[in-house]
C-alpha cells in the first residue's frame, strides 16, 4: 500500500458532511489524528488524506499513536504503515496500566486510560504546532454514550462532534460523528488496513458498560431499522459547542 486509499462515495460524504455541519476543519488547520490501530483510526486516516487532495480548504495532517505498553498489544508496526503512506507520525510510549495500579481511584481502566491518553495527545498537539486533535468515535460510540450517560450518569450528555479544550488552545473533532460502525469495518475489511486486533486488550478482558450498551442497541436495531437515524437526529444539539 503506497498512499492514501479512496475510500467509498457513502463513507466520504457522511464525513464531509459532518465536517461542514460542524465546521471541523478550516483553512490552515494542523490536524493531529490519534491512530490506535483499530479500524475506526486507520479509515479516518484514509479519509483524511484522500478528503486532503481535493478540500476547499488547505490543512496539514499527521498521526500519533500512543503506546500504553500493555501486555499483548504492540502497535509499534503501525509506524511502517505511516511510512507506507507518507504522513508525518509520532509515537509516545507511557507504561498506563503501571501507573493506573498506583494512580486509578475508583474508576475503570479504560476512563484513566482514555484521560491520560488524551493529555499524552494535548501534549504533543502542543509541542508540533498542532491546532486540532481528530479522533474516530462514530455515530454508534455517540449513541453509547448517550444511553450510559442517561442510565449511569442521570445526564443528557454524549462526545460532541467539535469542540475546542478548557485551554482554548486546542480544537477536538469528531469527522466520524454520522458514520455507522459497520461502514467502517467494511472498508477496513475490503482495503486490508493493518488493523490490530483487540487495540486495548485489558479492556476486552472483561464485559464492560459500553459493550452491554452496544449489544442492547444492537438487539433494539434488529426491531427498528431507523433506530441510530432517529438517535442522531435527538442527538445533534448535544453535539455543539454551545450544549454545556
Amino acid at each position: 500500500m503506497t498512499g492514501f486509499l479512496k475510500p467509498p462515495k457513502s463513507l466520504l460524504r457522511k464525513v464531509g458532511r459532518a465536517i461542514a455541519d460542524y465546521d471541523m476543519i478550516r483553512d490552515g488547520d494542523h490536524l493531529l489524528l490519534g491512530v490506535s490501530g483499530g479500524k475506526d483510526s486507520l479509515t479516518l486516516l484514509h479519509l483524511l488524506g484522500h478528503l486532503q487532495t481535493y478540500a476547499p480548504v488547505k490543512f496539514e495532517l499527521g498521526v500519533i499513536t500512543v503506546d500504553p505498553e500493555v501486555e499483548g498489544f504492540d502497535p509499534r508496526t503501525l509506524t511502517a504503515c505511516y511510512d507506507d503512506i507518507g504522513v508525518q507520525w509520532h509515537y509516545e510510549e507511557q507504561p498506563i496500566m503501571e501507573q493506573a495500579k498506583e494512580h486509578m481511584d475508583g474508576d475503570s481502566f479504560c476512563s484513566y486510560c482514555s484521560r491520560m491518553k488524551r493529555g499524552i495527545m494535548y501534549s504533543t498537539c502542543r509541542r508540533e504546532g498542532y491546532n486540532v486533535l481528530a479522533l474516530a468515535q462514530h455515530l454508534d460510540d455517540l449513541a453509547e454514550s448517550l444511553l450510559m450517560s442517561l442510565f449511569h450518569g442521570g445526564q443528557l450528555r454524549t462526545m460532541k462532534a467539535c469542540y475546542t479544550n478548557k485551554d482554548g488552545d486546542i480544537r477536538i473533532i469528531r469527522p466520524l460523528a454520522y458514520v455507522r460502525e459497520t461502514m467502517t469495518a467494511a472498508f477496513a475489511q475490503e482495503a486490508r488496513l493493518p488493523v490490530i486486533p483487540d487495540s486495548c486488550p485489558a479492556c476486552f478482558s472483561m464485559p464492560t458498560r459500553r459493550e452491554q450498551t452496544k449489544q442492547l442497541l444492537n438487539q433494539l436495531e434488529r426491531e427498528n431499522k431507523n433506530l441510530f437515524a432517529n438517535m442522531l437526529h435527538a442527538m445533534r444539539p448535544l453535539l455543539t459547542e454551545e450544549f454545556k
